[in-house]
C-alpha cells in the first residue's frame, strides 16, 4: 500500500470512540481482525458504531477492505447475517476459488492460505461470493468495484505469527491444534503467500482505479 502511495494509520477502534468522520474520509479503510465478534455488540458497545462507520461508508462508494472480522463487520455493515458455528478453522490451508470474472484472489490459486476464525459471514445482496473452503463455504467477497471482504488473512507477517500462537493459546488447546504444526507452516507456506498477497492487493487497488 505504502508503494501505492498511501499513508497509513492505524486506529484502534475498542479504544475511545469511532470517528465516523475519519472512517468516511479515508481514501482506503483497512478493518482488521480480533478475538470478538459481531454477535458481541451488548458487550462490546462500539462495534455497532464501527458497523454504523463502515455503513455509511460503503453508501458512499469508498474503497473497503475487510480482514476475518473486518470482513465480518463489512457483512454486517451490508445486511448479512454473521453467526458461530461451532467449527473452528484454524492454519494454512488452500481456497476453492469461484468461478467468476475477473476474481481478484485468482494469484492464491495454488497457495495455501491463513485460516483462524470460527464465526462465519453469509453472502450480502448484491455481492459476490469469490472463494471458498470445505468447512467455511462463504471465504471471500466483493460489493461493487469499491469493496473487498476476506475471511482469511492475507496481511499476516509469517514471521510475527509466535504473538498469535502465544495469544490464542487456549483456543489452540481446546482444538487440539499444535503450534508447532502453524509455526511450520508459516516457514513454508510465507513467503509465497505475501508475494501472492501483494499481487492480490495491488492488482484490486488498480483495478478499482485507486492504485
Amino acid at each position: 500500500m505504502r508503494e501505492l502511495g498511501y499513508r497509513i494509520e492505524y486506529v484502534d477502534a475498542g479504544f475511545g470512540r469511532v470517528d465516523a468522520g475519519a472512517v468516511s474520509e479515508a481514501d482506503l479503510l483497512v478493518v482488521l481482525g480480533g478475538p470478538i465478534g459481531v454477535g458481541d455488540q451488548q458487550a462490546y458497545p462500539y462495534l455497532t458504531d464501527e458497523i454504523k462507520a463502515i455503513a455509511d461508508r460503503i453508501a458512499l462508494g469508498r474503497l473497503t477492505f475487510g480482514v476475518c472480522l473486518g470482513a465480518q463487520l463489512i457483512a454486517a455493515a451490508l445486511g448479512a447475517a454473521v453467526e458461530p458455528t461451532g467449527r473452528f478453522e484454524v492454519g494454512y490451508a488452500p481456497l476453492t476459488l469461484a468461478d467468476v470474472p475477473d476474481n481478484p484472489l485468482a494469484p492464491l490459486g495454488d497457495v495455501p492460505v491463513l485460516h483462524w476464525h470460527g464465526d462465519q459471514f453469509a453472502i450480502p445482496d448484491g455481492a459476490v461470493l469469490l472463494a471458498s473452503t470445505p468447512g467455511f463455504p462463504h471465504q471471500a467477497f466483493t460489493f461493487g468495484p469499491a469493496v473487498l471482504a476476506l475471511q482469511f488473512h492475507l496481511e499476516a507477517d509469517p514471521d510475527g505469527l509466535e504473538q498469535w500462537l502465544i495469544g490464542y493459546v487456549s483456543d489452540l488447546a481446546a482444538h487440539g491444534i499444535a503450534p508447532a504444526t502453524i509455526r511450520g507452516d508459516a516457514a513454508r507456506y510465507g513467503p509465497q503467500l505475501a508475494d501472492r498477497a501483494r499481487r492480490v492487493l495491488s492488482a484490486w487497488l488498480t483495478a478499482s482505479g485507486s492504485g
